[in-house]
């Protein structure tokens, strides 16, 4: 069963595509769009974005089937 593409818009101003259960960081890279990154592990928080609302951390999270996703920088006051 073939998957829908999921829109995607970036703070840069870019719109992108990608399939469900993408990597973050690789739906960003490919968008031209840079998330800041620090552990890698989803502990330290620098690569929180905020996806239509809610607070995901892009190192460990995956683009979810749902169309269209607008995508925030999260601040994060320790950083």
């Amino acid at each position: 069963m073939a998957t829908s593409a999921i829109t995607i818009d970036w703070p840069n101003g870019q719109t992108s595509s990608c399939h469900a259960g993408c990597d973050w960081l690789l739906a960003a890279q490919a968008a031209g769009f840079r998330i800041p990154t620090g552990c890698l592990g989803g502990s330290c928080g620098a690569c929180e974005i905020e996806v239509n609302g809610q607070v995901v951390r892009a190192c460990i999270a995956t683009v979810p089937p749902k169309s269209p996703l607008r995508v925030e920088l999260a601040s994060d006051p320790y950083w």
